[in-house]
């Protein structure tokens, strides 16, 4: 397994302060945030989803696409991901991230997924990814970039099971699934070997950060309330040790993707990545080095 950074968590880097970090840090992917800023970005704090400097621009053009493979390739970093935030159903959209994952050299891009707020009956959004989906495949296919699905809570795909189904048909050199533990603890939770084995062949990618609950007050009729929120890496709910074991056990030999939005390295973007290549890069060199064949 490898490692590799998701630039939404590293949001006062530029791209090239960001590929040098991951290079000095051991980190071998770089997963680039493609979506426009708020217009008011650059008055603001640095921010995740805000003013977040390691994000490229589609209204910049070519030359912003020119600026982040340069960086990545200055500092020998390989462009593994271009991650967007589609719509379902929104293919020309799609297709231009594909064409820029195709200019940047990326192996993949993520693919809109209906979110679920019980305005909309369930089997009506399915219908729309499905469609959304078997479109997608031949796009993928034509730029030879895999689409992938995320799971993520307050998706129709906060599930293995829910994404499994959702690709299930659909050719995995094209469509896929990336598995986030972290997200999971917020809803969707499975077993993470056998949520590792319902994906199969469509688990392509893996992030990593943590997350947990705590009490946050009471209803109005005395029950408890709580509330979910991010954690350090190495102390929310998500048992990395475990999840690394079971992708190691089901043959998982792909990259491991952070993001980490704790706020404990906030403005410290280096050192989450040391943080991240020692722990979680540690942890996967001590266990496969217990692995007997």
């Amino acid at each position: 397994m490898k490692l590799s950074v998701f630039t939404v968590s590293t949001p006062e880097l530029g791209p090239d302060e960001l590929a040098a970090a991951a290079h000095a840090a051991g980190l071998e992917g770089i997963e680039w945030r493609y979506t426009e800023l708020p217009a008011n970005a650059a008055s603001q704090p640095y921010s995740y989803w805000g003013n977040n400097r390691c994000t490229i621009q589609p209204s910049a053009g070519e030359a912003e696409l020119a600026r982040f493979k340069e960086a990545a390739e200055r500092h020998g970093i390989r462009t593994l991901s271009v991650t967007p935030y589609l719509k379902a159903g929104d293919l020309e959209a799609t297709e231009q991230v594909l064409q820029a994952a195709k200019a940047l050299g990326a192996s993949f891009i993520r693919l809109g997924v209906p979110g679920y707020d019980r305005s909309k009956p369930f089997d009506e959004l399915f219908a729309l990814e499905r469609q959304y989906l078997r479109a997608c495949e031949e796009l993928c296919a034509r730029y030879g970039v895999k689409g992938l699905i995320e799971i993520h809570h307050g998706t129709i795909a906060a599930t293995a099971s829910a994404a499994r189904r959702l690709v299930e048909g659909m050719d995995p050199a094209h469509i896929g699934v990336l598995f986030d533990p972290g997200n999971t603890v917020h809803e969707g939770f499975e077993n993470y070997r056998m949520a590792m084995e319902i994906l199969g062949p469509y688990l392509a990618h893996v992030h990593v950060k943590n997350a947990g609950w705590k009490p946050a007050g009471q209803a109005a009729d005395g029950s408890g309330v709580w509330r979910s929120d991010w954690e350090p890496i190495n102390q929310g709910m998500v048992p990395w040790r475990q999840v690394i074991e079971d992708l190691i056990a089901i043959g998982y030999d792909g990259y491991l993707g952070v993001e980490d939005f704790s706020g404990v390295f906030a403005g410290r973007s280096p050192d989450m990545l040391k943080f991240f290549a020692d722990y979680i890069g540690g942890l996967v060199r001590e266990l496969q080095g217990n692995v007997h064949v």
